[in-house]
């Protein structure tokens, strides 16, 4: 009698286990598919911006075209030698009203070319900032969204794992192994993923970034070789490094859950 009440509640508590296994098995699907999501939108901001089809503005302060126009020195006569019997009062007058028709002359053609090329520098700015309706005040929005989605889904994803692994040593369900190295793989990736510049300076980097920090190591790329591969390892080989770790892990865990099913026998 003992031992049927004995098996009785063996199979209560791994029944228990396996509805525990198959919420959290779910969970991990969904905090996985929405990790990935936030890891392409990601790189898809990184390379409109490192391709250049979108650019911040770029703020230029206004010239005078009249105040800054230098008066060319055909413009400054001397006094009519041809006819020095006509009065000096006369010949001034004569002077100041040509240099005053030649200093609008060169005026209207320096307003008249500057606005021209205002116009076709803002129709190229305009090109610029927007691609298919998006701005850079969008990439900034979205880069920030998705840092804290996915920091927050990552970290989810981790403690999934964790209590999967608290619900196999309980329930004596198998697969401990796979779905430790699984564990350990995600706990990797969250810490690479805290942007620990912010607090800690540069000395420790994470995965994730900010609007600001893409633009200032976009503008910096192209100095030097070095500084280049550096760029492209901080925002693509880094990227990749976490989608690796993230894949494996998941990977781990569904070789656990087979292993788990297989130790019922339910496969």
């Amino acid at each position: 009698m003992n031992e049927n009440q004995a098996k009785q509640s063996n199979v209560v508590e791994t029944t228990d286990c396996l509805e525990a296994v198959g919420v959290f098995r779910a969970w991990k699907n969904f905090l996985f598919v929405i990790v990935v999501i936030c890891l392409l939108l990601l790189q898809t901001c990184f390379w409109i911006v490192n391709t250049g089809l979108i650019k911040a503005a770029t703020k230029t302060e206004p010239t005078d075209a009249v105040s800054s126009t230098e008066v060319p020195p055909a413009a400054i006569t001397q006094p009519d030698e041809k006819n020095p019997a006509e009065p000096l009062a006369a010949q001034e007058t004569k002077q100041s009203s040509e240099e005053a028709d030649k200093i609008e002359e060169a005026a209207q053609k320096i307003v008249t070319t500057q606005s021209a090329g205002s116009t076709s520098e803002g129709e190229q700015k305009e090109q610029k900032e927007s691609f298919w309706g998006v701005k850079i005040q969008h990439i900034e929005l979205t880069i920030k969204v998705c840092n804290f989605v996915l920091l927050a889904a990552a970290g989810l994803y981790c403690l999934t794992l964790l209590f999967s692994l608290k619900i196999s040593l309980t329930g004596r369900l198998g697969g401990i192994n796979h779905i430790s190295r699984a564990f350990l793989l995600s706990l990797i990736m969250v810490f690479l993923l805290v942007p620990w510049q912010k607090t800690v300076g540069r000395t420790l980097v994470g995965a994730i970034y900010t609007p600001e920090e893409l633009l200032n190591w976009y503008l910096v790329k192209s100095d030097s070789i070095f500084k280049i591969v550096l760029y492209y390892l901080r925002f693509t080989g880094y990227w990749l490094l976490i989608l690796l770790l993230l894949f494996l892990a998941q990977i781990r865990s569904s070789r656990w859950t087979k292993a788990v099913l297989k130790r019922l026998e339910i496969m």
